[in-house]
């Protein structure tokens, strides 16, 4: 069966996936994107991935600072979900607003996430329209017990 991107998107979206924030900064400027395409590759070393679109605004930050940050967001931090999400603007000016503080690699740490995972860029390769970027993780940290942020069939959803 030949698959179009449409039906492709229809039916991995069938797949449940948690949402995250990745941020990075260059040059003192702070840049950020919602993204669900993260994954943990490996516990020895510790890497973890995350696909980002070749258009996004952010790629370019990430290539170029080399480190990030992906902060798990939880169920009440939707509309920081959207905030990010937004395509209207560029990424650099989304962090008025929400709260957060930089971590130790430089990138911000959002207010409020379940746990972020801090990260240096170890490689990246290609992946059609989008980068791989594999992260060695330098830090990471769970701050509280509460429900994530789900996206299932282009929606966010609930647990249970």
């Amino acid at each position: 069966m030949t698959l179009d991107a449409t039906q492709y998107r229809n039916i991995i979206g069938q797949f449940a996936t948690g949402v995250t924030i990745v941020t990075t900064a260059v040059d003192g400027r702070l840049h950020g994107m919602t993204a669900n395409a993260i994954a943990s590759v490996s516990l020895n070393p510790l890497l973890l991935l995350v696909c980002v679109d070749k258009e996004a605004h952010t790629h370019d930050h990430l290539s170029k600072a080399g480190s990030f940050t992906v902060n798990i967001l939880a169920e009440d931090q939707r509309a920081v979900s959207v905030t990010f999400a937004a395509s209207s603007e560029p990424e650099e000016g989304r962090l008025q607003g929400v709260k957060y503080r930089l971590g130790a690699n430089g990138a911000p740490i959002i207010e409020g996430c379940l746990s972020h995972i801090e990260c240096v860029v170890t490689e990246h390769t290609d992946g059609g329209d989008h980068t791989v970027f594999i992260g060695r993780v330098l830090a990471a940290e769970r701050y509280r017990e509460a429900p994530p942020l789900l996206f299932y069939q282009g929606q966010y959803r609930k647990l249970g």
